[in-house]
């Protein structure tokens, strides 16, 4: 059945499907908990650690800088931080990491420990075919 102005009917179910795909959209993005370690002894690296899991629940907290990184329709998270680990460690580093230094000298040698931690932080990550989108909530 056709209504008054004929379009009625069409103008509602554009509405609908808009409003449907910006909620897709927001629905989109998942939750991942990321922690660093970066360790260097006596200037050179020891170890390097990058842990992401899955957030089990919703995360809390503002969002801040976003970054946007490469993906080359991937969906795993770990890969496309190793294809742009500079980006993502010069993205880390603004955010604030926890640096603990320790030197010690005896008998005129020079000893030294650096730890660079990001302690678990909760990111949200939009993939995208070319692109993934990392906000972190703090």
């Amino acid at each position: 059945m056709r209504s008054r102005d004929g379009n009625l009917n069409f103008s509602l179910s554009i509405c609908s499907v808009v409003f449907l795909l910006l909620s897709l959209s927001t629905l989109q993005a998942d939750e991942y908990l990321i922690s660093y370690r970066y360790v260097v002894k006596d200037a050179t690296l020891y170890n390097e650690t990058l842990h992401i899991a899955k957030a089990m629940k919703k995360c809390v907290g503002n969002p801040q800088k976003e970054l946007i990184l490469e993906n080359n329709n991937e969906d795993d998270l770990k890969k496309i931080i190793s294809a742009n680990s500079i980006e993502f460690i010069e993205y880390l580093q603004k955010l604030g990491l926890h640096i603990k230094h320790e030197e010690v000298t005896k008998k005129f040698i020079n000893k030294s420990t650096t730890i660079l931690t990001l302690k678990t932080t909760c990111f949200e990550v939009d993939f995208n075919d070319n692109f993934a989108r990392i906000i972190a909530l703090k």
